[in-house]
């Protein structure tokens, strides 16, 4: 169970750090005036919306193994 914890906190926590880095590069093309942008920014949006997931789940599993001690 603390193994399942530790990757679902380590993979959200990097899914989070790469979906900003996404909407950096998102906003670059903006400024840019290209229109890949959209498609940049929408993937953002999914990984990051991904890593708080991930991030959520650690957080039930920590809950749950701290209720089993």
């Amino acid at each position: 169970m603390k193994t399942k914890w530790l990757i679902y906190s380590i993979a959200g926590l990097l899914l989070n750090g790469f979906g900003l880095s996404l909407l950096g590069e998102a906003i670059i093309f903006k400024i840019n005036q290209d229109f890949n942008w959209f498609y940049i920014g929408a993937l953002a949006l999914i990984v990051f919306n991904s890593g708080i997931c991930f991030v959520g789940k650690a957080i039930l599993l920590k809950i749950e193994m701290s209720k089993n001690n």
